[in-house]
């Protein structure tokens, strides 16, 4: 007669190992780790989002000279214009639909990104990545890829926020579409152009998203790689919340270098006018080169990098907090289901 010791062990002999996937390997929770850590990120970088939209939209396509007049001179200055005048409110303008991009954009690419790169992996090396065998342009090519996804499920989110964010009484920039809230500016976008309205500008998030996601992913990965291997014997292990910090930190001005050229575009996409007669592209741009091309021309090649402080001052601490959550997100996952 076998004793209860070695009846569990039969049933747990039974049981298929895919059954006992460790959750912070699967794909759902990995998404729901991603979605849950960019929203706590968001929740406090959103003011930066803000402040950047609008020293990405003032003196679009209009040629600098030394008697423009500009509501809104640096970072701090704006920061405290519109806290001044908005209050928190206006810092926090566009925060719900903010939430639902980066449940979107990052669920995405937090989720799918490590099933991707290992699919690349076995294609081209044969087997799983791993810390040891960390080759940067597959990790490149899985980021941009999850990236270029997220951006397109997100699109219509991101779109009704970077609208809200323009919006302001005391100092308008850019074309003003005075949405009452989230949900008034997606069923206005769906009156006035249907499901290509909505959509208008997503070529300009992917091409966005991809650039940033393909740095950023892979980027931590590196660092997060390079830190455990060389200083694991000061404590600073794969696991260690103080090795995601520091992979976060460099990682955040390597992504902001790349993308912000891009993000100029893609919030000038975002908040244009729509062309008279329902056409496909807007009012000043019919595509991302163009908007790239006219921008550069009438403003100069470093138009491309306006809000690159505050770009940072969102991104990096957002690359930082979303990292860290995440991590420990699954360190939590790890341990309890």
């Amino acid at each position: 007669m076998s004793t209860k010791a070695e009846q569990l062990e039969e049933i747990e002999t039974a049981v298929p190992n895919v059954a006992r996937i460790p959750a912070q390997n699967n794909v759902a929770f990995a998404w729901f780790a991603g979605s849950l850590a960019s929203c706590g990120a968001v929740t406090f970088t959103n003011p930066f989002e803000v402040v950047k939209t609008r020293l990405q939209l003032q003196g679009e396509l209009a040629k600098t000279t030394p008697n423009m007049v500009r509501t809104y001179h640096n970072v701090a200055q704006a920061f405290w214009v519109i806290g001044k005048n908005e209050g928190l409110r206006g810092l926090q303008k566009g925060l719900g639909p903010g939430y639902m991009y980066q449940i979107m954009l990052n669920g995405t690419r937090l989720g799918f990104y490590e099933p991707v790169k290992n699919m690349f992996y076995r294609m081209f090396t044969g087997q799983p990545s791993s810390t040891q065998n960390s080759i940067m342009p597959l990790n490149v090519a899985a980021g941009g890829l999850c990236g270029v996804a997220g951006a397109a499920l997100g699109s219509p989110f991101f779109l009704v926020k970077t609208r809200i964010q323009s919006a302001s009484s005391f100092a308008a920039v850019g074309f003003q579409h005075n949405y009452k809230g989230a949900v008034d500016g997606l069923r206005r976008i769906w009156r006035e152009g249907g499901l290509r309205g909505l959509y208008r500008g997503m070529d300009a998030a992917m091409m966005r998203a991809g650039a940033g996601s393909s740095v950023q992913l892979a980027t931590y990965d590196h660092f997060k790689s390079y830190i455990s291997r060389n200083l694991a014997h000061h404590g600073l292990t794969n696991n260690s919340a103080y090795t995601h910090f520091l992979a976060s930190m460099g990682t955040g001005f390597f992504v902001c270098l790349v993308m912000n050229p891009f993000d100029v575009v893609s919030t000038r996409m975002y908040n244009q006018k729509a062309a008279s007669g329902g056409g496909h592209g807007g009012a000043l741009y019919k595509n991302p080169l163009q908007c790239f091309y006219k921008t550069v021309t009438t403003e100069g090649f470093f138009s491309l990098y306006k809000g690159f402080l505050a770009h940072y001052l969102r991104l990096g601490p957002h690359t930082i907090l979303m990292f860290v959550f995440v991590e420990q997100i699954k360190a939590l996952g790890a341990r309890y289901l």
